[in-house]
Formats: C-alpha cells, structure tokens, sequence
C-alpha cells in the first residue's frame, strides 16, 4: 500500500474513533417535564407549612400575653382587694387616702385591660370587666361604710324664694348655682361623690369646679337636661327616661345602666351600657364600647363643644385624636362575621350637628 493511501486510512479510522466518543444529545422529546398540578400541590404544601409554623408562633406569643396579663391583674385585683380590707371607718383622713389609692389603682388596671382588648378573648374581655366592676362596687361600699353621705335634696328656686332675704356673698361660696327652674344639690354631700337623684323634668348643670376628677352618679332621673362640665373621674348613669345628658371627657369608665329613650354625649376610656334601650348615644372613646341586653341604641361620634373642652382633655389624659366610637362588643351577639342587630350607627342626615341650640336656658 502507498503511504498516501496509508494515510488516508488511517485518518478515517481517527474519524470513527471521535464519532464513537461523541456524546449524543438527549432529543428535547427525551426530557423529564413534572406536570403543572404537581408544582402547584407542592408549592401549597410549602406555603401551608409555613402559615402553620407563623400560626404556631403567633399562639405562642398570644398565650405568653395571656399568661402576662391573667398574672398581672389577679396581682392588682389582690392588692386593691387588701388595701380595702385595711380602710375603716375609725381614722376618717386615712380612709379618705386610701378609697382615693384604690380609686386611682382601678383607673390603672382598667387601662391595662383596654390596651390588652387586641389580644383578649371576648370571654377573657367580659370576665376582666365584669371584675373591675366588682371592685368598683367593692370602693362604693367601703365609701358608704367609713364615710356614710348626709342626706341631701334637690331645690328648685319658685317664685316665692325671691321674697325670701338675700344671702351674703360668703355664705354662698362651695355651693352650686341655681337657676330659675333649675336643681341644685344641697351643699351636705360630701366633697368624695358628686350625686343627682330622683329628678323629673329637671336641668341640672355643674361646672367643673364642682365635678372635676371626682366620681359623678346620676340616677332615677326623667325628662331633665344635664349638662356637666369639667372632667369627672367616672359617671354611673343608671335608671334614666327621656333625658339628655351631656358631659365633659371622663377619665375613666362610664357606666350605664336602665337608660331609656335618652340622648348622651359623652366621651371617656371606656363605655360600659347594660339594659338600655331607644338611646341614642354620641361618643367619644379611646377603647371600645361595650353593650350587654341592650337594643335599639345607635352610635355617632361626639361633637359637643364649650369653651374649656381642651383643658378637660388634658386633665382627662384622654386623646382626642383616638376616638373607636363605632367600634362596640355586644356581650350578648358572639356571631363572627355578622354585625349585631342590637345596635346602629345614627345616619349623618339625623346627627344633632350642634349643641349649643339645644342648651338649656340659664
């Protein structure tokens, strides 16, 4: 064989010997494809693992700030519990400090439990109340037991007491200014509670100096107009028909209870309302308001106005800025996701827009 055809040869067989080591591709029809529902499933199941583990987290967290909460207020219930056991009646000056101690303890434990309403339970809400109502019915008492009221009446001024001698300037200072008409509470009651009872077509009016961070009750009142002015440290407003009840921002919590066919504009840290009903309440408050055997009453937003109303704020520690007025629990509608009937927002076309036109005369 030539040498040229030896080379020839032997470059052909070089050229096999490549094409055999040459690795092939795999034809795009060859290629493994997963099915879409498949990566869906699997995506899902990775998402669902996780909402799992975040949930498990949140619990967590949630119980621990339960378990925080339950041990903190069992703590103060406990020690407002002793101070009252320790207040009698034989030494009047210490009494006096501690009802105003334990006063001042509720406030604070009531304001734990409105910044905790965000992770509480309805049940846990309602039994955390229904105990700061036990205490403040625990001070009343222990009020009514060391410190017992003088009794005390509403006057009206009638035409005859114009006949009557003029009273000197200094003995009229401390008492309330009565109008033609108008009530007043006889100057016995005593400086720790300011109290209005047993009232029919009524205007009862208190200027701050005479309610401001004190305890305010008005009860077994019909068809009378009250204007209170000033910043009370808590309003009872119980067994009520046909009135109109206006007051400055309260400290603390406003309890009502009975209240019929009524109007109130109020504002405060926290609204209690039990059997009420055909009330119509304007309301200013920095948590929630709670109703319980209620029916027929609407919420709007407060809108009075006076001259002092910013200062009451100040001393009232209230934010003005934050008001959840149409944010309301019903104690008694435990449905999720649907809204109570025992209860409305008033229509913007029936809101009172002013106040001023409906005060009464003086």
């Amino acid at each position: 064989m030539s040498s040229a055809l030896y080379f020839l040869a032997e470059q052909e067989a070089v050229f096999l010997i490549n094409m055999d080591e040459t690795p092939t591709k795999p034809c795009p029809s060859d290629t493994v494809k997963i099915p879409e529902r498949v990566l869906r499933r699997d995506q899902a199941r990775l998402e669902e693992l996780e909402r799992r583990k975040n949930a498990k987290e949140s619990q967590a967290v949630s119980e621990e700030k339960i378990s925080y909460f339950n041990a903190t207020f069992s703590a103060e219930k406990a020690a407002i519990e002793e101070l009252l056991s320790s207040c009698t009646q034989t030494d009047h000056q210490k009494a006096t400090k501690v009802l105003e101690e334990a006063t001042n303890m509720i406030q604070n434990i009531q304001k734990f439990v409105n910044d905790s309403t965000v992770f509480l339970t309805q049940y846990e809400l309602r039994q955390a109340q229904a105990s700061l109502q036990q205490l403040q019915e625990s001070i009343a008492e222990k009020r009514a037991e060391v410190m017992p009221k003088k009794k005390f009446a509403f006057r009206s001024r009638t035409a005859g007491a114009s006949q009557q001698p003029a009273v000197p300037p200094s003995s009229r200072e401390g008492k309330p200014e009565v109008y033609p008409g108008h009530s007043a509470v006889d100057s016995a009651i005593p400086a720790e509670q300011c109290s209005f009872s047993n009232a029919h077509s009524e205007v009862i009016i208190k200027q701050s100096e005479e309610i401001q961070q004190r305890d305010v009750l008005l009860s077994h009142l019909t068809n009378c107009k009250v204007r209170l002015y000033g910043s009370p440290s808590t309003l009872h407003i119980k067994n009520v028909k046909g009135c109109q009840i206006l007051s400055g921002p309260v400290s603390s919590s406003v309890f009502i209870d009975e209240c019929r066919d009524s109007t109130l504009v109020l504002a405060c840290q926290q609204l209690r309302t039990h059997n009420t009903s055909s009330t119509r309440i304007y309301l200013h408050v920095t948590s929630r308001a709670i109703i319980e055997d209620c029916h027929g009453v609407c919420f709007a937003p407060f809108n009075w106005t006076y001259p002092a109303l910013d200062d009451d704020f100040r001393v009232s520690g209230l934010d003005p800025k934050r008001n959840n007025w149409s944010q309301v629990d019903d104690f008694n509608w435990l449905v999720a996701g649907t809204p109570s009937p025992n209860w409305t927002v008033i229509p913007e076309s029936e809101r009172i827009p002013c106040w001023d036109a409906a005060e009464p005369e003086a």
